[in-house]
């Protein structure tokens, strides 16, 4: 009779006839069978839509580049493609009044410099290796710069707010509204969760009052109403009062968006910090907060994004925005006024380039956050 535990020895020391992990089939054929093919009702949808593309595909990208007039060019040669091709002259001509608006014409390169200042910072706040008390020298820095160039004094010719316009206002009030408004919203958050009655009840009816009514209200009661009650001789700018209002907007959105990262913390976070003895601004600071803003990080991001566009309702008191300018660059000139739809597609472009680079920014940092958390 065979000795089992021999045979069993004898097994182990022989090789495995197959030690190839199964197939994963990570092909693209694989996939395309996966996701694409996967039913009928699936496959009946993917070749409708390659079949719309086939057809939208080249008339688009023909009216978009090949047949359209690119450069700056007359109006007689928009005039000749009119119907199969862009006229992306129309950019060309008035790129100077999209982007800086009725700003004196000879010191345009002021705004212009002001963009880059501004970009440089936003591009610097991303990057961790500036993650010190240096960034916050370097944006004091950068907002006393971007208001000397814009403003003027110190040797330059002084320019008024109301001749603002363009791309620089519109990045002002969309970097300052959220750089003020969200230390104001995590503040709103924890005290709405506060154990002070007064102070719940009091951020509660803020948060309450301005989630309930629309930011034109707010622009146009900064604009007019708030104006009625400073005593006489004492004025406010108009693009300030529009940035007062901005922040009190979203601060109240921010505030709601922190306020469900908070509840979604464990609770024994907060119970393990008061186990060490923090106090409450410690616990919060370094324990609780940090967790909460990182769980809230797809609703903050989407809170901005919609700051970044609703800034274009200031046109309602009066400001050249972005979009205004756009709008008003082709509405005054009758001779290129048929071509607005490609200046309209231009601010699109822009107002694009902006919101992604906001999107993926968040979704790379919300990443990178979770792959710390996981360790």
């Amino acid at each position: 009779m065979a000795d089992p535990s021999l045979d069993a020895t004898l097994d182990a020391g022989r090789p495995a006839t197959d030690s190839r992990p199964p197939a994963t089939g990570l092909g693209p054929l694989s996939w395309m069978r996966r996701n694409l093919f996967s039913s009928p009702f699936n496959t009946g949808l993917t070749i409708l839509i390659l079949l719309f593309l086939a057809w939208i595909v080249p008339k688009a990208s023909g009216w978009l580049f090949v047949d359209a007039v690119w450069g700056r060019q007359p109006l007689e040669a928009c005039d000749a493609v009119r119907g199969q091709g862009a006229c992306w002259a129309v950019v060309a001509e008035k790129f100077r009044f999209m982007m800086f608006g009725v700003y004196p014409f000879d010191e345009q390169w002021r705004p212009a410099i002001a963009i880059g200042v501004l970009c440089v910072l936003l591009v610097v706040s991303a990057l961790k290796a500036f993650w010190s008390k240096w960034l916050a020298v370097i944006w004091i820095g950068g907002i006393a710069v971007t208001f000397w160039l814009m403003g003027g004094g110190l040797g330059l010719t002084p320019v008024k707010t109301e001749q603002w316009g363009g791309l620089p206002v519109t990045l002002i009030l969309a970097i300052f509204g959220i750089g003020f408004a969200f230390p104001l919203g995590v503040l709103l958050a924890l005290g709405r969760r506060s154990q002070l009655p007064l102070v719940r009840s009091f951020c509660g009816v803020y948060i309450e009052v301005i989630r309930g009514v629309p930011l034109i209200t707010l622009l146009f009661m900064g604009s007019v109403m708030f104006a009625l009650v400073l005593t006489e001789g004492v004025r406010i700018e108009q693009l300030l009062r529009a940035q007062v209002a901005i922040i009190m907007f979203i601060a109240a959105y921010l505030a709601e968006a922190v306020r469900g990262g908070l509840q979604a913390v464990p609770k024994g976070q907060y119970e393990a910090a008061e186990a060490l003895g923090l106090p409450y601004w410690k616990s919060m600071g370094l324990i609780v907060l940090p967790q909460a803003l990182r769980i809230s990080i797809p609703p903050i991001v989407n809170s901005f994004i919609s700051l970044f566009k609703d800034t274009s309702l200031v046109v309602i008191i009066g400001i050249y925005d972005f979009a205004y300018a756009v709008k008003k660059s082709v509405e005054t000139d009758f001779s290129w006024k048929k071509y607005f739809i490609e200046a309209f597609l231009f601010s699109i472009v822009v107002y694009w380039i902006f919101c992604f680079a906001m999107s993926k920014y968040s979704q790379k940092l919300e990443r990178d956050l979770a792959r710390g958390h996981h360790r």
